[in-house]
């Protein structure tokens, strides 16, 4: 078995409510600094993997944009979550933080067993 490939499967799964996490911290925020945001945290993210979520998202109800100049290029797409957006993020913050109490336990009991 592949440790490496179990742990990015790992964050991949909590990509989603670590991006909308990061959108509700900032209000609205340009795709680089949520990829900034995720290295410091050390949860590392690519363009290829941020850009397809954030469609999905849009997709999905959760994300609005809005185009703001730049002084350096073109425009930039700032992304902001809409009300469901805010209501999903609440509702994944109440199953990760059930998720990870149910983890720890097993995680301890089964350090206490060895």
């Amino acid at each position: 078995m592949n440790l490496e490939n179990s742990k990015a499967q790992m964050r991949k799964g909590i990509l989603e409510l670590c991006i909308l996490g990061i959108i509700d911290a900032e209000k609205e925020v340009y795709p680089s600094d949520i990829i900034a945001r995720m290295k410091e945290a050390e949860l590392i993210v690519v363009e290829g993997t941020l850009y397809p979520l954030l469609s999905r998202l849009m997709k999905g109800g959760l994300l609005d944009y809005s185009w703001v100049e730049s002084k350096s290029g073109p425009p930039r797409k700032y992304y902001k979550l809409t009300e469901n957006g805010k209501l999903h993020l609440k509702e994944l913050k109440k199953t990760w933080g059930t998720l990870s109490q149910s983890v720890a336990t097993i995680t301890q009991n089964t350090q206490n067993h060895e």
